[in-house]
């Protein structure tokens, strides 16, 4: 069967998120968030979100007027309306035809979670969300295998090594260096790169390096 991959991923700060806004604004948390659109008016969404807060501001410094219009106990339920289009990290990824599945937040910090069909179409909306919020962490990355099993994935952000990192890297693998046995050593790699064989260990020592800080640090969260 065809296997998806679902993700979890965090953005501190957004801009252009009303209810990011909204619960750092109340030092509260949005445990679920809903939208509707209007047959009538197709150009526009409404939105609706549970805060969770000790006290609420009277207003909140937001682009779109918050309406309180339900309140559960010490929660309150805040509805608005709002052009669609407006460039927020939920409307990022729908772009793909991945609709988000959970929308929480925590003060300034955007929990999203959504399901992509593939591999392809998950670096495609990580990468639109990168060009936007500097600040995005991917949080968990899961893979559907079969219908009752699900494999761990570890989302690897090459932006992180450096061009010559990654071009020693490439080409320490086209070359077999890392087949076992080896296909080419250090030696023959650094020629093929035109550089002493130290400075090869040097910047395959720190790609490495990067890589296993991105895959330790996700597997111990």
């Amino acid at each position: 069967m065809t296997s998806g991959i679902r993700a979890e991923i965090t953005i501190d700060d957004p801009a252009s998120c009303v209810v990011t806004a909204a619960a750092e604004a109340a030092q509260g948390r949005v445990q679920s968030v809903s939208k509707s659109t209007n047959p009538n008016a197709p150009t526009r969404v409404s939105e609706e979100f549970m805060l969770e807060a000790e006290a609420y501001p009277d207003t909140f410094d937001t682009d779109v007027d918050l309406s309180p219009i339900f309140s559960y106990g010490s929660s309150r339920v805040y509805r608005f309306s709002r052009e669609l289009g407006r460039g927020c990290p939920c409307e990022c990824i729908e772009r793909h035809d991945s609709p988000v599945v959970d929308v929480r937040t925590r003060g300034s910090s955007l929990f999203l979670t959504f399901h992509a069909s593939d591999m392809e179409t998950l670096q495609a909306i990580i990468g639109d969300l990168q060009d936007q919020y500097s600040n995005l962490d991917v949080q968990r990355l899961l893979q559907s295998e079969q219908a009752h099993t699900e494999q761990q994935l570890v989302f690897v952000d090459r932006n992180e090594l450096t061009a010559r990192q990654l071009e020693v890297l490439e080409t320490a693998h086209r070359m077999g260096y890392f087949d076992h046995p080896k296909r080419a050593n250090a030696g023959e790699v650094a020629d093929e790169l035109e550089i002493a064989s130290t400075t090869f260990a040097e910047h395959l020592a720190a790609a490495q390096r990067k890589l296993l800080d991105s895959i330790l640090e996700y597997d111990e969260g």
